[in-house]
């Protein structure tokens, strides 16, 4: 059974930094696409970063240079760290595992967990 488990959300001020975790069980996450993506009240779910197997990232274009998305396989762990948080990246971040098609910050991973909130105040 498909599991993930997000953890590390929380409120930080303008220009903060973050680590999101997110621990996979019942396949081994090296082999797949893993992700986030994140929701905002009353916005629409966009994909956030991603990572294939061979460890080739993408990312959605106003976190690019700020959010680093990572893996340690051996712990079947996915990571992501956000700097320079700014009051536009608040919302309810998702880990995600897809096991087939294009790999990319997609907002709509077959798998996905609950969620960690972020908050971020100006």
């Amino acid at each position: 059974q498909v599991q993930l488990v997000e953890s590390g959300g929380g409120s930080v001020q303008e220009g903060g930094s973050l680590r999101l975790s997110c621990v996979a069980s019942g396949f081994t996450s090296s082999d797949y696409c893993m992700g986030w993506f994140r929701q905002a009240p009353g916005k629409e779910r966009e994909g956030v970063a991603a990572i294939d197997s061979r460890g080739r990232t993408s990312y959605l274009d106003p976190v690019k240079d700020r959010f680093i998305i990572s893996k340690d396989n051996a712990k079947n762990t996915l990571y992501l760290q956000m700097n320079s948080l700014q009051p536009e990246d608040a919302a309810m971040y998702y880990c995600g595992a897809e096991f087939v098609g294009f790999c990319y910050a997609r907002p709509d991973f077959t798998y996905g967990g609950q969620g960690t909130e972020v908050t971020v105040s100006s």
